[in-house]
């Protein structure tokens, strides 16, 4: 289950970069279904990351809630849609609301709307302090950093505003965020009232959260809200900080705020993958895994190279037996040889007429079975050692036949002067000692 940490720092110690240590902090932890485990008010990081430790929770996502004057809200013309060339135009978009140097200035962008998109400035150096604030946390991660008064629940077509004791915050549906002093609100009141040439004169919605003594404080106060006559004004009780308020907001999806950590300040580099425990007995796996993939190469290369030289070797030995043999080669050396030994065993080195004619018998003798084979005529010479045989078969195949079943003995047969006949084909066959 993942949980969710929201941190708001409290004056005055606050993102000014120095002794940060001692600064105190409201928090309040949500596991992933939106209940609220645990809540803390003032208390150093110290004490909460040590209430994450001993409830046995890792890896929990950090979120950093800033004073809503620390940023400010512009809106950005940009035609263009691809996040690159947007990026580009953005300084030169928003220059002219922002009244400090642009350079200095960092600028995150929110959604798009149909007046622009939505961007949020904060100096560059305050966002730095605010990023070391809220970043290296044991046992969490930091995942954004937002105006407080952007997580604000949003009031279809008008404002919301949360009462913090002397101060207040505010945000309308157009996703602009204010903070500003309790005591100001009547006057802005009377603003919201005063609608613009353009407008059509309708009621503006606004919504007032606080805890019940807040609202018994600010009477008066909310006397002068409702004053105007064009404010419909609606109570919202709390029962704890506003904290939990911003928190339900922003885990709900109730409001629309601008993450500041963008660009040179994004921390999705130092995003947890699941796998990172595992990483270093992955990174093991994957060299043995190469390795073993290498030596399985280099033993069949070498076994390889071994056959080639082994049958290289036979061959030459063949060769130095038989220097007149063309038709021999690595693939059937064996078989020839095992032939010649056969033959040299059964009727010594001389092939007489007797010896040659017992192999030609006997293979006639297999061929005949499965077809008609017939010898017409035999001649021996036995000067050149040869038995000539005038043959006739069905089909040259059963020529072919016999010549190989000799062969196969390791004799050399040749068939010669094939004639092919509407009866069959006929053929001299020559057999020699080989």
């Amino acid at each position: 289950m993942s949980y969710r940490l929201y941190v708001r720092p409290l004056p005055p110690n606050a993102g000014n970069g120095e002794d940060s240590d001692a600064c105190l902090f409201n928090w309040v932890l949500y596991d992933a279904s939106g209940d609220a485990q645990a809540q803390g008010t003032g208390d150093l990081r110290s004490t909460i990351e040590q209430t994450l430790s001993q409830n046995g929770l890792e890896d929990v996502l950090l979120v950093g809630l800033i004073p809503g004057d620390e940023a400010l809200f512009c809106v950005a013309d940009i035609p263009a849609k691809q996040s690159r060339f947007v990026n580009q135009a953005l300084p030169y978009a928003v220059e002219e609301q922002i009244a400090q140097d642009i350079e200095s200035v960092h600028l995150a962008l929110g959604l798009h709307t149909q007046e622009g998109y939505r961007v949020a400035a904060i100096d560059r150096d305050r966002m730095a302090q605010w990023l070391e604030l809220f970043n290296g946390w044991s046992h969490s991660r930091l995942e954004a950093i937002y105006p407080d008064a952007a997580l604000l629940p949003v009031t279809e077509g008008g404002w919301s505003v949360c009462l913090a004791g002397e101060s207040a915050m505010m945000a309308s549906d157009r996703g602009e965020w204010l903070s500003m002093q309790s005591a100001n609100l009547g006057m802005f009141a009377h603003t919201l009232a005063a609608p613009s040439p353009e407008d059509v004169v309708t009621e503006v919605p606004v919504v007032v959260y606080g805890t019940e003594s807040e609202f018994d404080e600010q009477q008066a106060l909310l006397g002068e809200l409702m004053a105007p006559g064009l404010l419909s004004v609606r109570r919202e009780g709390l029962e704890l900080m506003p904290l939990e308020l911003l928190a339900h907001a922003h885990h709900n999806h109730l409001c629309r705020p601008i993450n500041l950590c963008q660009r040179e300040f994004s921390v999705k580099d130092g995003k947890a993958s699941p796998l990172k425990p595992w990483k270093p007995l992955i990174a093991v796996a994957a060299v043995w895994f190469v390795v073993q993939v290498a030596v399985e190469a280099g033993m069949g290369f070498y076994y390889q190279q071994q056959a080639d030289d082994l049958r290289q070797q036979a061959m030459a030995v063949y060769r130095e037996s038989f220097p007149g043999d063309r038709r021999t080669h690595a693939g059937n050396v064996r078989r020839v040889v095992e032939g010649q030994l056969r033959t040299a065993g059964s009727g010594g080195p001389d092939m007489d007429f007797v010896t040659l004619m017992k192999y030609t018998g006997q293979q006639y003798s297999k061929v005949a079975s499965t077809g008609s084979v017939t010898f017409n005529s035999i001649n021996y010479s036995q000067s050149r050692g040869e038995l000539v045989v005038d043959v006739r078969a069905e089909t040259y195949d059963r020529l072919s036949a016999l010549r190989n079943g000799l062969t196969g003995q390791g004799l050399d047969a040749k068939i010669g002067s094939v004639v092919n006949e509407s009866s069959g084909a006929r053929g001299r066959l020559t057999v020699s000692g080989g």
